[in-house]
């Protein structure tokens, strides 16, 4: 995944940690083949496949595009589709998403799908189901998505605290427990820096000034520090250059464990991948993943995993991925309605929609 300076990628520029809990979902259990059946003789899946193969085609930094905007919305208030909104203050207008790009992949996607089944496909579950057709494209295997979301009513830049390149293992360990997954879960996920690219400022410390030492990271492999510094000049310069996070040239657009390879090393470029290959808690599960045969299959698993997160609160199947649906039927009890009118300054608070999106 591709990072912004206040956040890292898969994250992932990757934590709502007030929020309730996101370990199940709010309109009933999720899915296998959700939608068979739902649209006539219409494959939605393949619909969807399609679309973002030739997405792919024109720009292959689609895939860890894609994989970044599905860290970024699931990990804040659930898989809800919320990052799409467009408002002012919109979870898009958070520095950490100031960055995500693919938007028009979903916009297109939508467009394929309402076509032949109009008001039945949630954003949401475009999001997931064109990230795994991405990481599919890209080398990795096909896991099979769950399916079946609503899509939120509400986004808030407020709700965006994803953790940054610079989060210690032990702090990264935490965030993730707080969303229901496991350290190999984290690890796995961070897997998602087998392609894309981040930019020199969230790890220039690393370069020349490492934790106010005046001297470069340690942990990172002299050779690998010099080459980088001409890439990445000191940050006076205010050039902010972009680096592929896999350092394999041959793999770096290739979803493969070949990132874990690199970090054991100690060519990893941001902090937070450098860590987990050395820390006594994650160094075991860095070490099996990069010796092994089946990291497509847990990589999937992993991102099933993170595609259930879902938060409890009411959603809908959205007309336009980027707004929510402007005819609501209203609740019909005096508590209902009050409810209802809360929901609806939240909404309105998200729904200042520009023509275009980032």
């Amino acid at each position: 995944m591709t990072t912004a300076r206040a956040g890292a990628a898969l994250g992932l520029a990757l934590i709502g940690l007030a929020l309730a809990s996101l370990s199940g979902s709010c309109q009933g259990a999720l899915q296998v083949g959700f939608y068979n059946g739902k649209c006539g003789f219409s494959d939605v899946e393949a619909i969807v496949a399609g679309v973002v193969a030739a997405q792919i085609g024109k720009d292959p930094t689609i895939a860890p595009a894609l994989l970044r905007m599905q860290f970024h919305d699931c990990f804040v208030t659930g898989c809800d589709a919320s990052i799409l909104l467009d408002g002012k203050s919109s979870e898009k207008t958070a520095p950490p998403n100031l960055s995500v790009r693919g938007y028009d992949v979903i916009d297109a996607v939508k467009t394929a799908v309402e076509a032949v089944c109009p008001g039945v496909v949630s954003c949401a579950d475009i999001i997931v189901m064109a990230t795994r057709d991405a990481v599919s494209l890209s080398g990795g295997g096909r896991y099979k998505v769950e399916t079946g979301r609503k899509d939120g009513l509400v986004s808030l830049a407020s709700n965006v605290n994803l953790p940054p390149p610079s989060i210690s293992v032990d702090n990264s360990i935490a965030a993730f427990a707080q969303k229901g997954l496991n350290v190999s879960d984290m690890v796995l996920l961070l897997g998602g820096h087998t392609i894309g690219v981040t930019h020199c400022s969230l790890f220039q410390d690393r370069l020349y000034n490492f934790q106010s030492t005046g001297k470069p990271d340690p942990t990172m492999d002299p050779s690998l520090a010099s080459a980088l510094r001409s890439t990445c000049p000191n940050p006076q310069t205010n050039v902010d250059n972009i680096v592929n996070l896999d350092q394999n040239p041959l793999s770096a657009s290739i979803v493969d464990n070949s990132f874990y390879k690199q970090i054991l090393s100690h060519r990893g470029i941001l902090q937070i991948d450098q860590e987990i290959a050395l820390d006594g808690q994650t160094k075991d599960i860095v070490g099996a993943i990069a010796g092994g045969l089946d990291f497509s299959a847990r990589f999937g698993q992993a991102m099933v995993k993170l595609g259930a997160l879902q938060n409890g609160s009411p959603g809908e199947i959205r007309q336009s991925c980027r707004a929510i649906n402007t005819a609501r039927k209203l609740p019909t009890s005096k508590d209902e309605q009050r409810t209802g009118k809360r929901q609806q300054r939240d909404n309105l608070r998200a729904r200042s929609i520009p023509k275009r999106g980032f």
